[in-house]
């Protein structure tokens, strides 16, 4: 019996791509969006919002019409909100959350009755490299993955009796529509005129060099189909690199992003 797999914001970016390659891999999937109908994929779409918990607390009644079973869902559903922190209204912060954290965990929670009682699955959710350390720009997006990673890592320990595996896939910086649906922080400080211009220059270089989203792909449908998976799972080129410079020489960590961003001047 095919697997049935569940992604999250399968509408574009990671979504799409994962969605469709496991589709033509065989197995059943089923994607969420908040626009279905604007869609046309090759796999079943169903709405789903994960910022409205009225659209989260009917989904698993909805899935269940279409499904017997759910063998892995995927987290993948979120937007990216940059910024200074300071310059970054509370507002916005807590729109962050309420999708990147509070819609994940929200949606997991919905769906975790199903999981304990048949007794198995995988819960396999895409956070990023800015949720093991962050960059400045975008407090308040790495704080939300940073809360993923300390939900999760509690929750894999919880799951272990009811044979439900979980794990984090964190990428660094990769080649998609991420920018598309972001939002940039509203507030404009003139102290901070200098920097911002630099950051921004910084920022720009890095998603217009990023490479491919390819190694991401391939982590998530290996995680899908491997046994007993570990938990953490970094991807892209200086991942590893970067982990250890910051936990073992932060000083080294932290003069290098300074000494990349002043390259760009205003």
């Amino acid at each position: 019996m095919k697997q049935t797999i569940l992604i999250t914001g399968a509408s574009s970016g990671f979504g799409l791509i994962v969605a469709t390659r496991l589709h033509e891999s065989g197995y059943n999937v089923i994607g969420t969006s908040r626009n279905p109908a604007k869609m046309k994929v090759p796999f079943k779409l169903l709405a789903l919002d994960i910022a409205d918990d009225k659209s989260i607390q009917s989904f698993g009644n909805e899935l269940f019409k279409h499904i017997s079973q759910l063998d892995v869902l995927i987290n993948n559903a979120g937007f990216y909100l940059s910024g200074l922190a300071e310059e970054t209204t509370i507002e916005q912060g807590q729109q962050q959350f309420d999708t990147n954290f509070w819609g994940t965990i929200k949606l997991t929670n919905e769906l975790l009755p199903y999981f304990r009682k048949q007794k198995f699955g995988k819960i396999i959710t895409v956070g990023s490299i800015m949720g093991l350390l962050n960059f400045p720009n975008a407090a308040y997006y790495g704080a939300s993955k940073h809360a993923l990673e300390g939900y999760f890592k509690s929750l894999r320990f919880e799951l272990t009796e009811f044979n439900i595996e979980v794990a984090m896939v964190e990428p660094m910086g990769f080649k998609t529509n991420l920018l598309d649906s972001s939002l940039v922080a509203e507030k404009r400080i003139s102290d901070y005129d200098n920097y911002r211009s630099k950051i921004n220059a910084f920022a720009k270089n890095l998603f217009e060099n990023a490479p491919e989203p390819t190694p991401v792909i391939n982590t998530i449908i290996k995680l899908v189909e491997d046994k007993n998976v570990k938990f953490s799972h970094p991807v892209g080129k200086g991942a590893s690199l970067f982990l250890a410079i910051q936990h073992f020489a932060y000083k080294t960590f932290e003069n290098s992003i300074i000494k990349n961003i002043n390259k760009f001047k205003n």
